[in-house]
């Protein structure tokens, strides 16, 4: 085990492409860290210059307190395990979790010890004498962690490691990815485009965005405190919903203006979020989680209060997710439209005359009866509102 550390490490191709920039880390002895962000973000280049297979072009990158800069990947002492398995079809689950102790002439003793111990603890025990055609997906995942394992490195670095699997393996091969890395506690970093993923396996999580770190926290910090309107969008499932507001004061109490409408805000917002005051009367943009909205017939009538049109309604059993729409300006800045690119959407901002509307996702009790095309009540928690400066993206504390 050994902390991996990268100090303003970068990579500069030749033609100026710098696909990570000034990237500083800390990956603390036997810590699990997910790099997440959206394709061509830099995480798999910052994980392939760990590995070694790329050249750092600034920086320092140090295992185990050792500066490994020009240090060959082969003498790094650390395992890789890939997006595809990379398992030799005409070997045996033994014979692939073995084969590079068997290149380092480590005894077989050894390895007979270590390919059991392995086989054992990834629930492989009854299958070392398989080929890889006769395992399924998740079991070969398996087979190529174990070769990785194996090894006892220092570190270990796994790039998008379920990305080949169905929906239900990916979530139980998650957790068996957190229980091993625990259990061996390993160094890990891990790269993933899935948040939810990131969410549930990271013991720490660092968001990346055109090669730039944005924050590294914890999935609950980086939830509940998102440092910019990117890190807000890119965090969450659904995603927060954004929306141009302006805070003002009537009759001594403060209101949220979104659209034509105003939402009576909770004092503890300001108490938690003292600058905003420094905000009244000028344009800001407001993150609203889904789950922080209603059904106002469920919930006390004095609670803040939006009028919405349904759009859509989701039954998901727990709960409903229910797609609004709006009267009111959305937030076009460089976050979202990056933030758009990546749901595939268009980045571009709304054209044409008329009122402008905004799609809201929300989380409703599955009590609520409210139906499509509806005219509704939406309660809104304005306690657990995010606010952030137009200008700079940067949330408002």
């Amino acid at each position: 085990m050994a902390e991996v550390r990268l100090d303003e490490v970068s990579k500069v191709y030749a033609d100026g492409t710098r696909a990570v920039d000034g990237l500083s880390l800390d990956i603390a002895d036997g810590e699990l860290l997910v790099l997440v962000g959206p394709s061509g973000c830099g995480k798999t280049t910052a994980l392939r210059m760990v590995a070694g297979l790329e050249d750092i072009s600034e920086g320092v990158l140090s295992i185990g307190g050792r500066v490994v800069n020009r240090v060959p990947a082969r003498d790094r002492d650390i395992a890789m395990v890939f997006q595809s398995y990379a398992l030799y079809p005409h070997l045996d689950v033994y014979d692939n979790i073995a084969f590079g102790l068997k290149l380092r002439k480590v005894p077989r003793a050894e390895i007979e010890r270590r390919v059991a111990a392995t086989g054992a603890a990834l629930g492989l025990k009854d299958h070392l004498r398989r080929r890889p055609r006769a395992l399924s997906g998740g079991q070969r995942q398996r087979v190529a962690m174990g070769r990785a394992i194996v090894r006892e490195p220092q570190a270990f670095l796994m790039d998008e490691p379920l990305s080949n699997l169905d929906a239900k393996l990916r979530v139980q091969m998650r957790a068996e990815i957190a229980r091993i890395t625990r259990q061996l506690g390993v160094t890990t970093i891990y790269v993933t485009h899935d948040q939810t993923e990131a969410m549930t396996l990271g013991d720490r999580v660092a968001v990346m965005k055109k090669g730039v770190l944005q924050q590294v926290a914890s999935p609950q910090e980086l939830y509940d405190q998102p440092v910019n309107v990117f890190v807000a969008g890119f965090i969450g499932s659904p995603a927060m919903n954004l929306v141009t507001g302006v805070f003002t004061t009537s009759a001594e109490q403060v209101v949220l203006r979104i659209g034509d409408q105003c939402l009576r805000v909770d004092p503890a917002l300001l108490q938690a979020r003292p600058g905003v005051r420094a905000y009244f009367d000028r344009p800001v943009a407001v993150g609203i989680r889904p789950e922080d909205m209603q059904d106002m017939s469920l919930v006390p009538r004095d609670s803040a209060m939006l009028y919405a049109t349904v759009d859509l309604v989701e039954a998901l059993g727990s709960d409903l997710l229910v797609h609004l729409r709006i009267a009111a300006d959305g937030v076009v800045t460089d976050d979202t439209r990056e933030l758009a690119r990546d749901a595939g959407l268009d980045p571009a901002a709304p054209a044409g005359s008329g009122v402008p509307l905004t799609e809201f996702v929300a989380r409703f009790s599955p009590r609520s009866r409210i139906r499509k095309d509806e005219l509704v009540e939406v309660a809104v928690d304005t306690a657990r509102l995010h606010v952030f400066d137009l200008d700079t993206g940067r949330s408002i504390l």
